[in-house]
């Protein structure tokens, strides 16, 4: 999850994340799991319940960080592998950098996940002045190992641009919190900061300390029993952070947003019920988000929202509360929804593409036929107009969920809840009448199907091509000292790029001779990305 303390002038900005929490995962949304910390905070502040986020890792901390869609960044398809020579695209302005721009202050804690292979790929070279945390999706809670495959481990903490082998052996969550506060302790509070805290917690591996797991021991499912544990923690860790901010005279002037960065993984503790889907799926349970807003400086507290927020419109808006601008020639997909926000107005956002990834494996009973014409429907792609949400292609599994409190799960309830049928590639949702996708209305409604195809055509004529590449063997730890991190030179960008162009040029011109080792190089590069994509 990611905690956004924003200041302005004199006013801090803290915001969040928290790493695949589910939307049931949270007290205030009727939850088996302790978090008094977020119960408070949102029940004080201004609940987000039309909160969008995207379904895996990158493509959320991606549009947080630039406020556009993936189209518009070349990050459509999947993660950032580790050993992938990719990264944020090195041409946006991110938003530490624009509030550098405003005299800020800018700190990151936390998970990086947005690419590393060059230097210039790093936190502290995107606009923070520091960074603590971990580069890669997943690492050991403790050890701060992660492996990309069979033997390719490495360590990963980072303080810097160096690598932290000393603070090995301290839990993230609390380690996380202790830095946030120390950064606190160490600032003063005339001056304007914003922390950006992306805890790893929730995310895979399930760990915790045995303190909190012993809190849920009676809990039957043991995946789920980890999962609470580290999600109380989280909670705590937060608890810790707001205590920070009043002890240090920074709380009357900040602004607390906490986001989730996806739906949470069903199979892995997680519940988004009883919305429908998991983690890495367009179903309301991969992207609908755990959200509020928390701030002395609200208008109007202790309510909920329905306005429609997406994580693209916190770049705008915390720009906007810094004094800084977001012009329309920035191209943001985001929106200042403050006023939305603060005083209850109406949001300015009234549609959301959730995506469009022509790289995923295409639907079977997908064709151009069933998009009218316009759009081919085997193409995985989600938008959302007004109250009405279509899905084409394969969204991703799409079951019904209930909370899996027990050590088995009743296979009735499986049954009864599996997605009705596998041969269709078209879904349109009322999804303010029916939040949890259970009519589909594409046969009753074609008129608005169309409509909202031909929207999918109007963001594909913005889209950039999908960014991709495959792994380079360069990455591995083994040749940085036994840590992750960047390998790549500029030189080797270069040619890298030059050699990509050069396959461009060649595949649009006519040749008749084929060459077997140029097919037989195409080929594995696209089974690469069809697998990496199935690895979240």
């Amino acid at each position: 999850m990611p905690l956004f303390v924003v200041e302005t002038r004199s006013f801090q900005t803290t915001q969040p994340l928290s790493a695949s929490q589910g939307y049931h995962d949270v007290g205030y949304h009727g939850s088996d799991i302790e978090t008094p910390t977020l119960d408070r905070l949102a029940a004080e502040g201004v609940k987000l319940e039309n909160y969008y986020i995207q379904p895996i890792c990158t493509p959320s901390r991606s549009q947080l960080l630039t406020g556009r869609y993936q189209i518009h960044t070349g990050l459509q398809h999947s993660i950032i592998r580790p050993r992938q020579p990719n990264c944020l695209p090195l041409d946006q302005v991110t938003l530490p950098q624009k509030l550098q721009e405003a005299g800020y202050s800018t700190h990151m804690v936390g998970k990086w996940h947005l690419g590393f292979y060059r230097k210039e790929c790093l936190p502290t070279r995107r606009g923070f002045d520091t960074f603590l945390g971990s580069l890669t999706g997943n690492v050991d809670y403790y050890t701060y190992d992660n492996c990309d495959g069979p033997g390719v481990c490495g360590f990963d903490l980072h303080e810097g641009e160096s690598v932290a082998w000393g603070l090995s052996g301290q839990y993230s969550t609390m380690l996380y919190a202790q830095r946030v506060s120390h950064i606190l302790a160490s600032h003063s509070p005339r001056q304007p900061l914003f922390l950006y805290v992306a805890f790893q917690a929730v995310h895979t591996p399930l760990q915790s300390p045995r303190e909190y797991l012993y809190r849920y021991r009676t809990m039957g499912n043991v995946a789920r029993r980890k999962y609470a544990a580290m999600v109380t923690c989280m909670d705590e860790a937060v608890r810790n952070i707001t205590w920070a901010l009043k002890r240090y005279g920074f709380y009357n002037n900040s602004v607390i947003i906490f986001s989730s960065d996806n739906g949470g993984q069903t199979f892995s503790g997680g519940s988004n019920w009883p919305l429908r889907g998991r983690k890495g799926t367009y179903w309301e349970g991969g992207v609908r988000g755990l959200g509020f807003v928390h701030s002395p400086l609200l208008k109007r507290k202790r309510r909920t929202s329905r306005a429609l927020v997406h994580i693209t419109d916190w770049y705008p808006t915390l720009v906007g509360l810094a004094g800084g601008t977001a012009s329309a020639t920035d191209g943001l997909d985001g929106y200042d929804v403050w006023p939305a926000i603060s005083e209850g107005r109406a949001s300015p956002r009234t549609e959301i593409l959730h995506n469009i990834d022509p790289l995923y494996n295409h639907a079977r009973h997908g064709s151009l036929e069933g998009g009218f014409g316009i759009w081919n429907t085997a193409v995985q792609a989600a938008i959302r107009v007004g109250e009405w949400k279509l899905l084409t292609g394969d969204p991703g599994y799409g079951d019904w969920i209930p909370p899996q409190t027990l050590a088995a799960f009743p296979g009735s309830w499986w049954n009864l809840e599996r997605m009705a049928s596998a041969r269709q590639a078209v879904w349109l949702f009322n999804i303010s009448a029916d939040p949890y996708e259970r009519e589909d209305l594409a046969g009753q409604r074609p008129d608005v199907v169309r409509a909202l195809l031909a929207r999918l055509v109007d963001y594909n004529r913005t889209a950039i091509p999908v960014r991709y590449p495959a792994e380079n063997p360069r990455a591995h730890p083994d040749f940085n000292g036994g840590a992750w991190g960047p390998w790549a030179s500029d030189e080797e960008e270069e040619e890298e790029e030059e050699e990509e162009g050069r396959a461009r040029s060649f595949s649009r011109g006519r040749r008749k001779k084929k060459c077997k080792i140029c097919k037989l190089r195409s080929f594995f590069r696209k089974l690469n990305s069809r697998l990496m994509s199935h690895r979240i």
